[in-house]
């Protein structure tokens, strides 16, 4: 299935190195696991969202799998994709950015007509042929309709798809230059989360994340002596304190590492898909692996 990262340092800017696909062991043999694409998300000084993705496997572009990213930034989101709907292509590649947010979600979402009629004229915020843009393009539209709130808009947008449309996961990150969101529903697939101190467990040390089978590898100097929030599709050290986010948890994390949790939605989709309702590509790329 797609992996997720999200990480937050606010109010201070992080030098952070990211690998998106660095196998241990087989690179080629992880890629044809997570074969779609990568992309890191992040904001320069003045608060511009920048984007660094490519809709490559590793079998097909080594060199962009194994090249680490060296960015800076107090917020970043980092996504591996499994194609469910769009095809390989840049545009369809996570994270998207929209009205200065940077957004990766990571589920199955269908019946895209009846989303298209109801984001109306908002259909021009998206630039390819996902769920997860669309799903994205509806939380821009409700911020806007409640003045820029983000936990508002998230909410009443995954609200909405919950009621309406064929569900199968709405796990999100969603990140502005200095907050972090992340959304889990329903309890389809895990997110975690780490409020991780300065130094980390043991202190003085730096962060150093890799997730299982070295899908994802994280390395930042900078959180020896500063504190991180971090949420990721799966714990990604063995600090004890990665909590799993309950099912229609939003959880929202200030600009200055507060860290707040709303009940966003409760029970189940109206419709809620299996693996078995899914499309065969769609059905693969939920799988863990």
């Amino acid at each position: 299935m797609c992996r997720l990262f999200g990480l937050s340092s606010a109010p201070r800017r992080t030098h952070a190195t990211f690998w998106l696909l660095d196998a241990p062991d087989s690179l080629s043999d992880q890629s044809h696991r997570d074969p779609d694409g990568t992309g890191l998300g992040h904001f320069t000084a003045d608060g511009a969202p920048r984007v660094d993705k490519a809709p490559v496997a590793a079998y097909q572009d080594r060199a962009f799998a194994q090249e680490a990213r060296q960015v800076e930034s107090a917020t970043f989101v980092a996504h591996l994709r499994f194609a469910s709907t769009g095809g390989l292509d840049t545009r369809n590649t996570h994270p998207f950015a929209q009205e200065g947010r940077l957004f990766a979600h990571n589920g199955v979402i269908e019946g895209l007509d009846a989303l298209d009629d109801h984001l109306g004229e908002d259909r021009s915020l998206v630039r390819g042929d996902t769920d997860s843009e669309r799903f994205f393009a509806l939380i821009t539209r409700e911020t806007r309709r409640h003045d820029g709130d983000v936990t508002a808009g998230i909410r009443q947008a995954a609200r909405w798809i919950a009621a309406n449309l064929p569900v199968y996961a709405l796990n999100l990150i969603l990140v502005t230059s200095r907050e972090l969101w992340a959304l889990r529903y329903p309890d389809t697939h895990d997110l975690y989360v780490l409020r991780r101190g300065a130094g980390g467990l043991h202190g003085g040390r730096h962060l150093d994340h890799s997730g299982s089978n070295g899908r994802m590898r994280v390395h930042s100097t900078n959180l020896a002596d500063h504190p991180a929030v971090v949420v990721a599709s799966e714990r990604m050290d063995d600090h004890p304190d990665w909590r799993l986010l309950d099912a229609g948890e939003l959880l929202h994390v200030g600009p200055d590492l507060g860290v707040t949790r709303h009940e966003a939605l409760s029970g189940s989709p109206a419709r809620l898909l299996t693996l078995d309702d899914l499309r065969p590509d769609a059905a693969a790329s939920q799988k863990a692996v």
